[in-house]
C-alpha cells in the first residue's frame, strides 16, 4: 500500500483540524471568565473562599495555555495541508505514517526522527 496523495491526506484530515480549532476556540471564549484575575474583597469572600478561587483562576489559565500551544500545532497543521507538507517528517522528509496522524494529526515527525 502507498502513501496517500495530498488530495486524500486533505480529505481525511481537514474536518478533523477545523472541528477541533473550532471547538477549542469556543471553549476558550467560553472560559474567558474563569481565567480574569480575583479581586480582593475581605468583605464578600474569605481568605480561604479568595485562595480557593485564586486555584481556581491559576489552572483555568494554564489550562488556556495549553489550549494555546495545541491551537498554534492545529492552525500550522492546517498550512502544511495548504502547502502538500502534511504527512511528511520535518526532519528526514519520509512519510510519517497514517497511524502515527491518526493519533496525532499535528505531528511532524517520523517515530525514529521522533526518538
Amino acid at each position: 500500500m502507498g502513501e496517500p496523495t495530498p488530495e486524500e491526506l486533505k480529505q481525511r484530515f481537514l474536518p478533523r483540524l477545523r472541528e477541533e480549532l473550532a471547538s477549542l476556540r469556543k471553549a476558550s471564549g467560553e472560559t474567558a471568565e474563569h481565567r480574569k484575575p480575583v479581586e480582593l474583597d475581605q468583605q464578600s469572600v474569605g481568605r480561604l473562599s479568595r485562595m480557593d478561587a485564586m486555584q481556581q483562576q491559576a489552572m483555568a489559565a494554564a489550562q488556556e495555555a495549553r489550549r494555546h500551544a495545541r491551537i498554534r500545532a492545529l492552525e500550522a497543521a492546517l498550512r502544511r495541508l495548504d502547502r502538500d507538507e502534511f504527512g511528511w517528517c520535518d526532519a528526514c522528509g519520509e512519510f510519517i505514517g497514517e497511524k502515527r496522524l491518526d493519533l496525532d494529526p499535528t505531528t511532524v515527525r517520523c517515530r525514529d526522527c521522533a526518538k
